[in-house]
């Protein structure tokens, strides 16, 4: 497979020791692709996972934009942290010094949103709830997916082979990893923290005790990513799993 894409991919001056680097507007034209072979199926799913802080959303939201280009809003993004457990809910249970860990999301609602974008028509309306960093809530149904023949769903745990979880890697047609520098997924995340009101100390204390156990746990899922990405100055390297 990699040798087919490598083959489509043009030339650019950049390169890696791994291969060859391309812009966004490269991969978009790869899921253009990709969708259109995608017979049979309502929606084209393409995930993206990786470590919190790893860039997925800006990457997810790029991508999104470089499809759209000259038509219209055929490309949407599905974040799964409108999953999250509210906050009142996990300081009941306990949770609250653990949020963002797998079990303080819903994946049961989750999977249900993945299975029903996968199972119904392009023109059925899936609500989908986004995460608000203002309130540290989600909004439920904040987002309405209607008429988009591509939906990036991108998340941490969308490879995570454990009940529950487990079920999302049948709903997408093609995933995704997000590889990132470990210094500068921790540095991401203490300023992540401080911007949402945490201060320094209690920053460093959420990345330490969670947020980076978390990326250890999710860096274990990449070998059943169908893609490693890495991002050089703007460029991209797609390695394939093999």
């Amino acid at each position: 497979m990699f040798l087919a894409m490598q083959s489509w991919l043009p030339m650019c001056s950049y390169t890696t020791d791994r291969g060859r680097l391309v812009s966004i507007e490269e991969l978009a034209d790869l899921v253009l692709l990709r969708a259109a072979g995608n017979l049979g199926a309502s929606r084209y799913l393409l995930g993206i996972c990786g470590p919190p802080a790893a860039g997925k959303s800006t990457l997810a939201a790029s991508l999104r934009d470089a499809i759209n280009v000259g038509r219209r809003s055929i490309a949407a993004v599905a974040p799964m942290d409108g999953f999250h457990f509210r906050t009142a809910e996990l300081a009941e249970s306990g949770r609250l010094d653990r949020k963002g860990q797998p079990d303080t999301f819903d994946v049961v609602n989750f999977i249900d949103r993945l299975r029903l974008l996968r199972n119904s028509d392009t023109e059925i309306a899936v609500p989908w709830p986004l995460y608000d960093r203002a309130i540290h809530d989600p909004r439920p149904d904040a987002l309405t997916l209607d008429g988009n023949s591509i939906v990036i769903v991108e998340g941490n745990y969308l490879l995570l082979d454990s009940p529950g979880w487990s079920a999302a890697r049948g709903f997408l047609d093609e995933t995704w990893y997000l590889d990132g520098d470990r210094s500068v997924i921790e540095e991401r995340l203490i300023q992540r923290h401080i911007r949402g009101g945490k201060a320094i100390d209690e920053a460093l204390r959420k990345v330490t005790a969670s947020d980076l156990p978390n990326a250890e746990l999710i860096a274990g899922t990449k070998l059943r990513a169908d893609y490693v990405i890495s991002e050089y100055d703007g460029q991209f390297l797609m390695v394939p799993n093999e």
